[in-house]
């Protein structure tokens, strides 16, 4: 009870979140310590790129920023870097339940959610060195600079020019990785060409579900690209199975989605009554088991903050079901925010460190 006349918190969430938080305060606050955040907070492995990465967006003209500031953003984005000129985030995404051996994909930030840059680290860097090299014929090294020895091991300036390719985006796909925007803009320029088949062909293969597990945006595009086309029918079968992805993974709004897939408001509702209580006491008659439960709540909170943009108004809700699901550290990682590390901070500056030892 100490605890909490202390510390101006709303829930037991909060406090159990405080000793993450303590976990990953930097010996200095002079600079965001992303990598006490990652470990410590998110919970993941060492990521040996991350620094490089830190280096390259700073070298992009992009301001580091804690990854504590995470008011208004996607609770499962780690933020990294902001863009001066129009304020967006690039950040990492720390997946709930990530498939064994994926590596952290790099995103950026929006309202409804994120929109996916690079399936992990080493290939955002890769592909910058890339286009460094292309663009500037070898006159300009700021990427090479930031990105270091590790990023001399992803890529040898000269490589593209030696390699035949006939452009940077086909270079890109074949040595680097896949890349979303690469998709597009390719599929685009064959259409701009007169070559809708070419395109269409295109928008199919990046809507392959191996290219990019878990997002939904290579379907949107698909179903924005087959309706200039003209092929109504087809766009809004493509957008109705682009809402079986998470809502926040479209790349833009859900109702813009729901508009091409003839969707009405009934799937919202439908979401709205399964994050209830009652909800929950159907489930658990229909036999699913409480965990299960919970993990489906919070995959559709998530969905039904992503219409609207209500991030932080569902943090605390959201965290309280990955801990029914007995994902701890998922909860604490989503309830870790720069207003928890500066009370954790004050308790610090005020000689009760004891206190946080005993949480």
């Amino acid at each position: 009870m100490q605890a909490f006349s202390i510390l101006p918190m709303k829930s037991a969430t909060k406090l159990r979140a405080v000793a993450i938080a303590k976990a990953g305060l930097s010996t200095t606050t002079a600079a965001p310590d992303h990598v006490g955040f990652v470990q410590n907070v998110a919970g993941l492995e060492p990521q040996p790129y991350l620094d490089s990465l830190l280096s390259v967006l700073q070298a992009k003209g992009e301001k580091v920023v804690s990854p504590y500031e995470r008011k208004g953003l996607m609770p499962l984005a780690i933020p990294l870097s902001e863009n001066p000129q129009d304020g967006s985030v690039t950040a990492l995404l720390r997946w709930p339940t990530p498939a064994e051996g994926m590596a952290i994909p790099v995103v950026t930030c929006h309202k409804h959610g994120v929109t996916l840059l690079a399936k992990s680290m080493a290939e955002y860097i890769h592909r910058l060195l890339v286009e460094e090299d292309c663009n500037s014929n070898g006159a300009e090294d700021k990427f090479f600079s930031g990105a270091g020895e590790l990023g001399q091991k992803l890529y040898r300036r000269g490589d593209f020019g030696s390699s035949g390719s006939p452009g940077v985006d086909v270079y890109l796909m074949k040595n680097v990785g896949k890349f979303p925007d690469v998709f597009e803009r390719l599929a685009l320029n064959h259409l701009g060409k007169g070559d809708a088949i070419s395109a269409l062909v295109t928008g199919e293969f990046y809507a392959s579900r191996k290219h990019f597990p878990g997002f939904g945006r290579p379907f949107v595009f698909n179903a924005e690209l087959l309706l200039k086309a003209g092929r109504k029918l087809e766009s809004k079968d493509a957008a109705k199975i682009a809402l079986k992805s998470p809502w926040w993974t479209l790349g833009s709004s859900y109702d813009k989605v729901a508009e091409m897939a003839g969707w009405g408001d009934e799937q919202v509702e439908f979401m709205r009554e399964r994050v209830t209580e009652e909800g929950r006491k159907e489930d658990l008659n229909k036999g699913k088991i409480p965990a299960q439960i919970a993990l489906d709540q919070a995959a559709f909170l998530l969905d039904l903050a992503a219409v609207d943009g209500s991030w932080d108004d569902t943090r605390e809700q959201l965290a309280s079901f990955y801990r029914e699901a007995e994902m701890e550290d998922v909860a604490n990682f989503i309830m870790t925010t720069s207003s928890l590390r500066n009370a954790v901070e004050k308790l610090f500056t005020a000689g009760q460190s004891d206190l946080l030892r005993t949480l």
